[in-house]
């Protein structure tokens, strides 16, 4: 499994469009096969800084959950959104995989 973190600059004014955005790809991303942990939009500090994170198989299962996105309707639809609304600056992707264990469940006696 890896986890591919999506990090966004937008414009300052466009938290209300990047939201928008997020909802969209809350519908989008599960049904093409990738299993969502969220979108992250800028709440304090930075108001340019926003990301998107998701877990998929391996590289060879994102090119093919990139390829469902792409012909889905509403896929489609959210990439135009994006282009026609400009909100989003930058968009650099990131893929990690978890190396750290699961903290061991300790008994009581």
């Amino acid at each position: 499994m890896i986890t591919c973190i999506i990090r966004y600059r937008i414009t300052p004014f466009g938290r209300d469009d990047f939201a928008t955005y997020a909802r969209n790809w809350g519908e989008a991303i599960p049904r093409c096969g990738a299993d969502l942990v969220g979108y992250f939009a800028p709440h304090e500090g930075s108001a340019t800084t926003a990301y998107g994170i998701y877990n998929i198989e391996n590289l060879a299962a994102y090119e093919a959950y990139r390829a469902r996105l792409a012909a889905d309707p509403l896929g489609k639809a959210n990439y135009e959104f994006a282009k026609s609304a400009r909100f989003i600056l930058e968009e650099d992707r990131l893929f990690l995989k978890n190396v750290s264990s699961p903290p061991s469940l300790k008994v009581q006696p």
